[in-house]
């Protein structure tokens, strides 16, 4: 063999054979195939994962609970209105069924609204503070049970045992009436030593509003405060009454002292009628 056919052969037999060429039709078959590999692969895989944490779907997440814990998850959805004060809005808190059973119980027993009276004030001085009636309500004087689902579910809400709440003050505003701005602590320097202070308040609409009866917060991040504000006047963040919604709202800090933006009222109603169920929460269970 001579030297030109055995380095002809040498040459072959070492070649590379990443040097043949692909055409581009099936360089082009073979990107999308790899990218639907890796699509599809990673779409699985992320699927996989939530279905493991996601707590809302899985049984897996339900835990063992003490004597008085739930058997099951709950989902009560929502919305924070507001930091300062704390102010939470929950959507459909209610049914339209619940709402108007309380209405019922408590159209019978209304009478005009009254307040807590500080040193030297006196009903009449008062008496165009709050405009509406109302009643207090319990939930064991409540045969349809209505009154006591929404005060457990309020618990689960707000994480604060039924104990510490006072009896539903169930309130009916008519055509101009309306409550202007206050607190709902009572501030020992004005109403003298208390056995507990109200540090949250869970309101109920129990009916919609066509125009005005608004709950408002005058104070809401620190707006209008040190400026001579008129405590009639009906600005700042304005939530709107809606059946079956309601509405949480801190009147102290974590610390306990009061929180001076949860300062509230409510605007007068325009056209309609509003009935709204008020719950107190109290940072004991004595008062």
């Amino acid at each position: 063999m001579d030297k030109y056919n055995m380095k002809s052969k040498v040459r072959g037999r070492s070649g590379n054979p990443l040097r043949y060429k692909l055409g581009l039709p099936q360089v082009l078959l073979c990107c999308t195939i790899f990218f639907l590999a890796g699509y599809y692969g990673s779409n699985s895989f992320f699927q996989e994962e939530e279905k493991v944490i996601d707590p809302l779907t899985t049984e897996k997440m339900v835990l063992d609970h003490g004597v008085t814990g739930d058997n099951s998850l709950s989902d009560i959805p929502f919305q924070v209105l507001s930091w300062r004060p704390r102010a939470l809005l929950y959507p459909n808190f209610a049914s339209k069924k619940q709402c108007e059973a309380i209405i019922k119980l408590a159209r019978t027993r209304l009478a005009p609204s009254g307040l807590a009276l500080r040193k030297g004030e006196t009903e009449d001085t008062t008496k165009e503070i709050r405009t509406s009636s109302g009643t207090f309500l319990r939930a064991d004087e409540d045969k349809t049970r209505s009154l006591e689902e929404v005060e457990e579910k309020m618990a689960r809400a707000t994480m604060v045992p039924r104990g510490n709440g006072e009896a539903f003050n169930v309130l009916r505003y008519n055509l101009g009436q309306k409550y202007d701005c206050h607190y709902d602590v009572f501030d020992p320097a004005e109403y003298g030593p208390q056995p507990s202070q109200r540090m949250a308040s869970f309101l109920l609409y129990l009916s919609d509003v066509e125009e005005g009866g608004e709950t408002m917060f005058p104070f809401e991040n620190y707006q209008n405060m040190n400026i001579g504000y008129n405590y009639k006047d009906c600005v700042g963040l304005k939530v709107k009454p809606r059946q079956g919604d309601a509405l949480l709202f801190y009147s102290m800090h974590p610390n306990g002292t009061f929180d001076k933006t949860a300062l509230h009222g409510s605007c007068p109603v325009i056209k309609g009628e509003k009935w709204v169920a008020t719950k107190w929460i109290r940072n004991t269970d004595k008062f």
